[in-house]
């Protein structure tokens, strides 16, 4: 045995024991106390909301749904969440279908098709990653709103859309943006996959289309359903780019907008975000709960070789 495997050893021996326990359980703890608060104020009434703190709740326990009532179905001024809740979906489900969907494609390609220039095509879309968010906001909503234009030839027009086509634009920008990340995240699993199995795929005379349809993505499910929580995620608790491709009205905005606005113009109606924050949260957590032991499945073997 090596000094780095003894070294290796001791350190893990220490992590798994009572003192490594012990530590992990506080983090947990001092990790989770802000949403246990979070939680017991949006159940207060808001006069103890504005007047004490979330802890004096266990001195004098008073419950109320009012807020919840407020906060989902209440007028404009506060809140009326249903209706945005119902866009985050709208938003957030087709982006999350379309990111998964292209960066497997993608990520196919660039890990078992030869064609030149492919490492070069690979490094690029990694370094999309630096590119920092807000420096390709105005070029793109620039294209939606004008069209793209080449030696004064209208290559592409500019986007007029109304009704449920308004989405559009905020599914091409979230999918766009996130490519990149899963492109990157999808390639380093579906690369690792097993050489031979899809050699033995090819002289049997299976295509492309064919290895991919029944033989990566079956295997590549860990790794799929890890690149839609982190999409559904971002997108769900997105607020810039819904905020400036979707606009702030009802039939459009997101969630994340509504919640910015909610505690009206001088914040005075803080009162309201504790229940307009854990209705924002319930739905990630419930989607992160039911596929965890895929995400930690997917991030365990896109670090192992295959």
């Amino acid at each position: 045995m090596t000094a780095t495997e003894t070294s290796a050893g001791r350190v893990r021996r220490r992590l798994s024991g009572r003192g490594g326990s012990i530590a992990a359980l506080v983090i947990a703890v001092v990790w989770t106390v802000p949403t246990a608060g979070m939680l017991v104020s949006s159940l207060r009434p808001e006069e103890q909301i504005r007047t004490t703190g979330w802890w004096t709740f266990f001195s004098a326990p008073r419950l109320t749904l009012d807020n919840y009532t407020e906060v989902l179905f209440g007028g404009p001024a506060s809140g009326r969440l249903a209706g945005y809740f119902v866009n985050s979906f709208v938003i957030t489900l087709p982006t999350v279908v379309f990111d998964v969907a292209l960066a497997a494609l993608a990520a196919y390609c660039l890990s078992w098709m030869r064609f030149p220039g492919r490492d070069w095509i690979f490094i690029g879309i990694f370094s999309l990653q630096i590119v920092p968010l807000q420096m390709s906001l105005v070029p793109l909503l620039g294209l939606f709103s004008e069209g793209l234009a080449i030696g004064g030839v209208q290559v592409m027009p500019a986007w007029e859309l109304l009704g449920a086509f308004q989405f559009t634009t905020v599914w091409v920008a979230h999918t766009v943006f996130g490519l990149p990340l899963g492109i990157f995240l999808l390639h380093n699993f579906i690369s690792r996959l097993p050489h031979g199995l899809i050699e033995a795929a090819r002289v049997d005379g299976a295509g492309h289309g064919v290895i991919f349809r029944r033989i990566v993505l079956p295997l590549s499910v860990p790794a799929l359903v890890s690149l839609a929580i982190f999409q559904f995620l971002w997108v769900w608790n997105d607020l810039l780019v819904a905020l400036i491709f979707a606009g702030g009205g009802i039939d459009v905005a997101p969630l994340t907008v509504r919640l910015a606005e909610m505690a009206g113009p001088t914040g005075e109606d803080w009162h309201r975000l504790t229940a307009g924050a854990f209705v924002s949260i319930v739905v990630p957590l419930i989607v992160f709960f039911c596929l965890q032991r895929y995400f930690v499945r997917g991030l365990l073997a896109g670090g192992m070789k295959g």
